[in-house]
């Protein structure tokens, strides 16, 4: 089991367990309100760019739905005649220096995985850098009207006009710890102050049992779509591959989740997790040669040049109910300036 996994045992299972690192989370702690404290009282500045900034962050470390949640926000804002630009760090890839432009052919070992995976979707710009103030404004410098930064609620620096926090209701925020001892970045008071949370669980998955004090709670269910053949394009639904022993692969933030929404698809499936943004090449996945491979979408961009034809990719995605999709949307319409104060666009 890597750290990561076991990390996710210790932070999701009873508070007194990480006992031993409870010293360590009060500096952290004390560290993060000083931080924000000097960015309230002006010694450090947050910097505006030159385009509205809606950030889709996590209070908690990976494996809540955030990056399906972003690129349902980009679809939403680009099809009301927006021109976005997705702006984020790149994790898991080596970039350095002056923030990179994605497209769908940019290699996620530079760019990072969730960089590429966006790039493929009908975004206007991506923006990849570990600095998001100049990755938003070379977004801007390419056209974007608005920018959604898929991550980043605690990069103070960039200044932001609404901020949307995505929860795993099903999970919730762990044993209540913040990092190392549990899975908290912030507090989790810290989500009564932002514009709306929204509340995500897998279709099949457990029930939820989060409750949140927020301006505004919107419950998403993160729903599994067909099968993508990573050679051919070739779709196929799940319920096709049920009498196919599958063996399934996920390099995410929750990959347990993953495989029980492929069980619960009624799909037979040996399990094999890596640690989130793991980098796989042919010699990682040599075990699944001759089998038929089911992986997240996120993994997919960093297999397709080694892939072998019964490898597939399942497709995730993210579902509001109508009234609630068209209640967020005008959220970030009014907070954004794109709308004013009491028009809906409904």
């Amino acid at each position: 089991m890597s750290v990561d996994q076991r990390l996710q045992r210790l932070w999701y299972g009873p508070g007194w367990r990480s006992v031993l690192l409870w010293p360590l989370a009060w500096l952290f702690r004390l560290l993060a309100a000083t931080r924000r404290a000097l960015y309230r009282i002006g010694v450090f500045r947050s910097r505006r760019v030159a385009a509205p900034v809606v950030i889709v962050g996590n209070l908690t470390v990976g494996g809540t739905g955030k990056t399906p949640v972003a690129a349902w926000l980009a679809g939403e804002l680009g099809a009301v005649g927006h021109r976005v630009g997705i702006v984020l760090r790149g994790y898991g890839g080596h970039h350095r220096g002056r923030p990179v432009i994605v497209d769908r052919n940019s290699d996620p070992a530079v760019t990072g995985d969730e960089a590429v995976l966006h790039a493929r979707r009908p975004v206007h710009v991506v923006v990849a850098g570990a600095d998001r103030v100049a990755a938003a404004e070379r977004a801007v410098e390419q056209g974007a009207q608005i920018i959604v930064c898929d991550d980043g609620l605690q990069h103070l620096s960039l200044a932001r006009d609404c901020e949307l926090v995505v929860v795993d209701a099903v999970r919730g925020l762990g044993n209540g710890k913040l990092l190392p001892a549990g899975p908290l970045r912030e507090p989790a008071s810290r989500l009564a102050g932002v514009d709306a949370v929204i509340l995500t669980e897998r279709e099949g998955g457990g029930p939820a049992r989060l409750e949140v004090t927020a301006p505004l709670a919107v419950p998403a269910v993160l729903r599994l779509g067909s099968a993508v053949n990573l050679q051919s394009g070739e779709r196929r639904s799940l319920a096709s591959l049920r009498s196919e022993p599958i063996h399934g692969v996920a390099g995410i933030g929750n990959p347990e989740a993953f495989f029980d929404a492929l069980s619960a698809a009624g799909l037979t499936v040996e399990r094999t997790a890596f640690d989130d943004h793991a980098r796989f090449d042919a010699n990682t996945l040599d075990f699944a040669a001759g089998r038929t491979v089911l992986m997240t979408e996120k993994d997919a961009v960093k297999c397709s040049g080694f892939a072998a034809p019964n490898w597939w990719y399942v497709e995730l995605e993210v579902q509001f109910e109508p009234e609630a999709a068209r209640e967020l949307l005008a959220l970030v319409l009014r907070r954004t300036g794109l709308i004013a104060e009491g028009e809906d666009r409904g």
